[in-house]
């Protein structure tokens, strides 16, 4: 039972990978490491030798599978056919070898003339791990398999890892492998350095220079995603949604900005699930337009521009009375053994002070049998209140940010390294800016909108701003080491900002009519 569940939910990693591509990730979890095999595997290249222990206890078949494919030759002069950096290299096919194909478009295709069944386990796709290819069909596992180039995780579950790379000229061989030169269908055009001239069985006793690796990493408890079967709250990320009922849900922890912080994937045992993915980004004073048109630069159109991803349809439209763009695109992910055609409905919905991305992934061909479900979930979406954030990743200073051109403008960055690093270390400082905040997303978003459409109106903010930015410099060359001096310099700015913006005018417009 435990191993049927952890198989369940290695569904969940391949459509993580989907959605990092077309924006999502996940895990799943197994045995413990205490295997020391004495049979390596010598993959002889022109580019050097690829050294891989093997890992019986995780994936007895397929390991017993390898070394018998090695000890009758079938692995010899065939080619990694397929290089993907900073991925993955794939070999093992019989097409490649000379005189067994008509074309190099047979290259991938090729098997022993059976099939085996998938193991697998909770070893992570970690660089140099070797697993086994296949298609769609977890049983479909044949002679060919891949060597990971880079970390990819989100294949952890999906694909039987068997053994791992475990010299350093095997690391060095795999980097001159993985960095040769492609057609776009990631076929070497110099195959030849990727060729395997012969693979042979040796005793670890006879290869001299092993690394130390310890146990290979696993995926831990802490990473199995859980199901829910009732409404998903969450006060740090600002909302609630109900995802369909029984889908298996996690956040996600990882700092590349385009991964969603929640994901919840359809339990499903075979075939490619669908998935409802949810990331937060904070908003940097610009619309909900300009917010969908800088993501798609900056993520999405390299994608688009090589016929990746091509979006369908884009409409604005309103979501629990929140303002909201839905999309609607198509494209492809790749595996290490093949392409899959995928289509996903995304919902970029605006906030006060934060944009929600609500993603639908699938495949073209099941786009449909989940489609309702996520229509019911996105109704559901609701804002809880926005507190302010005090790790805010460009938000907050909305007013100044569009009038200074830039987050990374000197005066917006003085600004928020006086929000962050002083007012927010105090009680005074935090219950000040916790009420500011609330008044101030009442306006700031249409203020920073109407600098954008007027230069002239941004350039009456900005010089009217400057004496407050100036001002608010004090505190940085002050020794604040308490709440009563926050108090006091506090009160103090506030006073000399109330005689420069109104006592002074005041006094000289009443000069100036004597």
């Amino acid at each position: 039972m435990a191993f049927i569940e952890a198989k369940k939910r290695g569904f969940m990693k391949f459509i993580l990978f989907v959605i990092i591509f077309l924006f999502l990730l996940v895990n799943i979890t197994n045995p413990i490491f205490a295997q020391t095999y004495d049979d390596l595997v010598i993959l002889h290249t022109k580019s050097g030798k690829l050294v891989i222990e093997l890992f019986p206890d995780d994936a007895p078949n397929t390991v017993a599978n390898f070394i018998n494919l090695t000890q009758n030759g079938f692995y010899d002069r065939t080619v990694f056919h397929r290089v993907i950096e900073g991925f993955m290299i794939q070999g093992g096919d019989p097409l490649t070898k000379p005189g067994a194909y008509d074309s190099v478009t047979q290259w991938g295709t090729g098997d022993p003339g059976y099939k085996i069944k998938a193991e697998f386990n909770d070893i992570k796709h970690n660089r140099g791990i070797v697993s086994m290819a296949r298609s769609s069909d977890p049983d479909s596992a044949g002679s060919q398999f891949f060597i990971v180039h880079k970390d990819s995780n989100f294949l952890d579950g999906q694909y039987t890892v068997f053994g791992r790379l475990i010299t350093q000229e095997s690391y060095e061989t795999l980097d001159k492998i993985a960095t040769l030169e492609t057609t776009p269908n990631d076929v070497p055009l110099d195959w030849g350095q990727g060729e395997i001239l012969h693979a042979e069985v040796v005793k670890r006793s006879e290869v001299p220079d092993i690394l130390e690796l310890g146990e290979p990493e696993r995926v831990t408890q802490s990473e199995i995603p859980q199901t829910i079967e009732e409404k998903y709250s969450s006060e740090k990320f600002g909302f609630s949604i109900k995802f369909p009922q029984g889908w298996y849900v996690q956040e996600i922890e990882d700092p590349n900005p385009a991964i969603p912080n929640v994901a919840a994937v359809e339990p499903k045992t075979g075939g490619l699930p669908s998935s409802i993915s949810i990331l937060v980004k904070n908003s940097t004073g610009q619309s909900l337009e300009e917010f969908v048109k800088q993501w798609e630069d900056q993520y999405l159109k390299s994608a688009i521009d090589s016929g990746v991803l091509v979006i369908q349809s884009k409409e604005k439209t309103s979501i629990n009375g929140l303002d909201a763009i839905i999309s609607i695109v198509n494209g492809s992910a790749v595996t290490p053994t093949e392409q899959i055609k995928i289509k996903y409905k995304e919902a970029t919905i605006a906030s006060p002070n934060k944009f929600y991305k609500v993603s639908y992934a699938s495949t073209i061909d099941e786009f449909e049998n989940n489609l309702q479900k996520f229509e019911n979930s996105l109704n559901t979406f609701t804002l809880l209140s926005e507190p302010y954030d005090v790790n805010t990743d460009g938000g907050g200073c909305l007013i100044a940010t569009a009038a200074f051109d830039s987050e990374l403008a000197t005066q917006v960055q003085m600004l928020r390294e006086t929000r962050d690093n002083i007012l927010m270390n105090t009680e005074y400082g935090k219950s000040f800016l916790l009420s500011f905040n609330q008044f101030y997303y009442s306006f700031s978003p249409t203020i920073a909108d109407w600098e954008r459409q007027s230069p002239i109106f941004k350039e009456t903010v900005r010089i009217t701003i400057t004496p407050l930015l100036t001002s608010l410099m004090v505190f940085n060359h002050v020794d604040i080491d308490s709440e009563a001096k926050v108090l006091v310099y506090g009160l103090g700015l506030i006073f000399l900002n109330i005689g420069m913006y109104f006592v002074a005018p005041a006094y000289i417009f009443h000069r100036l009519r004597k």
